[in-house]
């Protein structure tokens, strides 16, 4: 079954750091760790990158649009019916 990586230009950057996440998220799995847990650690990671490379805050900024965008089913992979 084909994704939507398929269809995606291989040169694209974002593409490639995507996959990579994708595939260390695949391999944590795979050895046992927990899903939150990978998160917890990608998001520790991810904003930590970027406050050493834009600040405080200009990531508090970030984050704080990132509620309503959560909100609003954003992130949301697969929607329930309640």
């Amino acid at each position: 079954m084909a994704t939507v990586f398929d269809y995606v230009d291989d040169g694209d950057d974002s593409i490639k750091a995507l996959s990579l996440i994708l595939a260390a998220w695949d391999q944590g799995e795979e050895t046992g760790v927990a899903p939150e847990l990978m998160a917890y650690a990608a998001l520790f990671t991810a904003l930590s990158d970027l406050v050493a490379m834009f600040g405080e805050d200009a990531v508090a900024e970030l984050a704080h649009g990132l509620e309503r965008r959560v909100r609003i089913g954003e992130f949301t992979m697969a929607h329930t019916c309640q």
